[in-house]
């Protein structure tokens, strides 16, 4: 059990003098100090001067040197993040020093279609399949990672404009509700099926809301053609990116599409982004969009992650729903709500322990769970060098013997 830290649950209010009992890998209680018991033989641990909230959740990383569909063709939906995610890139610990515990892998935005992504908790384990959630019937979880705008557009066979581009992803739908049609005609009757398509059995899982479309998008006017498409093939869909959210808020809240916004605070980057704004947050917000922010790491560092919220309430989000954005927001988003995303008894026990406010740029994450395993401890010096070091850090610079392991 954790007591005395300040606890931000994120779904109820704020606790001063807070604890945080965990058991198994779940979150057994979370409440005032004063009204919760440790049972017998629980470990306590003082957390006086600290912050407790959930584990942050990522929805739009590249880390794990992922990888997707090829120069071969614009759209590739039978490219799976699955196969390419190497678990000992160093950026997934320094997830873990950004208080990072879920993160949705993706592939690149050069395409149309670049691939299924990949939801995984920032687990310290030895292959993907022991870090990737689940779905209810056991299979892997993740969405579908499409693009418009300047990203996809280059020469054939990719699309060479906006136009193009919409025409293409159309053209690939209707196939999509063709096969479908045929399967269903089929009936189980292995004669009438169709010839087994695995990018056109991802487009299904598309059109039937089983698997989610993260689409990357910045300007207003391919902001908008995403919603045209969304409503013409009913699809699911989560905005990403959403540069010029903030002029188009209202028509956002009409679609009903939630935004995972990315704020960078320097100056570069793509000319579609041109027009970002700190704003979008606050813009998001009074429309009533569920807004979440992501890293898109490595556009932007996963151990700055804190930042985004910061940057947002400086333009006018309020405290609640930026808090809200790194971590409940998200998991919705992924609909993994149920699990994580906040402080509350049955969920996994996903949490990160701040030095201060999670606002301030002062604050240090001092240690990030999973599952109740402790993932990141800020005053281990390994874990630290992933916290503070610069571009390789924790990558091995030499040769060496590990003499515990020889014995």
């Amino acid at each position: 059990m954790f007591r005395g830290a300040k606890v931000i649950p994120i779904t109820a209010p704020e606790i001063e003098d807070g604890a945080l009992l965990i058991q198994h890998g779940k979150i057994v209680a979370v409440g005032a100090r004063r009204a919760i018991s440790a049972p017998a033989g629980a470990e306590i641990i003082e957390a006086q001067g600290k912050v407790i909230m959930p584990g942050l959740v990522d929805t739009h990383s590249h880390i794990g040197s992922v990888e997707g569909g090829d120069s071969s063709a614009p759209i590739q939906p039978e490219a799976r993040a699955l196969d390419s995610v190497n678990v000992r890139d160093s950026r997934l610990q320094k997830a873990q020093a950004g208080g990072i515990t879920t993160v949705n892998i993706m592939p690149g935005s050069g395409h149309l279609l670049s691939g299924q992504t990949i939801y995984l908790k920032l687990r310290d384990k030895n292959t993907v399949e022991e870090l990737a959630l689940r779905n209810a019937d056991g299979s892997i979880a993740g969405g579908i990672k499409m693009a418009n705008g300047t990203n996809s557009r280059r020469a054939p066979p990719f699309p060479g404009t906006r136009a193009k581009s919409a025409a293409l992803l159309r053209e690939q739908l209707i196939k999509a509700v063709e096969y479908r049609d045929k399967i269903r005609k089929a009936a189980g009757d292995p004669e009438k099926m169709p010839a087994r398509d695995l990018g056109m059995e991802a487009l299904v899982e598309v059109l039937d809301g089983k698997r989610i479309v993260h689409f990357h998008t910045h300007r207003h006017d391919d902001i908008l053609s995403v919603l045209r498409l969304q409503k013409e093939f009913g699809f699911r869909v989560v905005l990403h990116h959403v540069s010029d959210a903030w002029m188009v808020a209202d028509e956002i809240a009409k679609a009903g599409a939630p935004c995972s916004l990315i704020l960078i605070d320097s100056p570069g980057g793509k000319l579609e982004a041109k027009d970002n704004r700190f704003i979008s947050g606050a813009a998001l917000e009074r429309a009533g969009v569920l807004a979440a922010f992501h890293t898109d790491d490595g556009v932007t560092d996963s151990r700055l992650f804190l930042r985004m919220a910061a940057l947002a309430v400086r333009a006018g989000m309020s405290r609640q729903k930026a808090l809200e954005a790194l971590t409940i927001a998200g998991a919705r988003m992924l609909d993994l709500d149920a699990r994580i995303g906040s402080l509350e008894p049955g969920k996994d026990a996903d949490f990160v322990i701040l030095s201060g406010d999670p606002l301030s740029v002062y604050t240090k994450v001092l240690e990030t769970w999973v599952e109740g395993v402790k993932v990141f401890d800020r005053t281990i010096a390994t874990d630290r060098l992933y916290a503070v070091g610069g571009y390789g850090a924790g990558r091995p610079g030499e040769f060496y013997v590990d003499e515990e392991w020889l014995q």
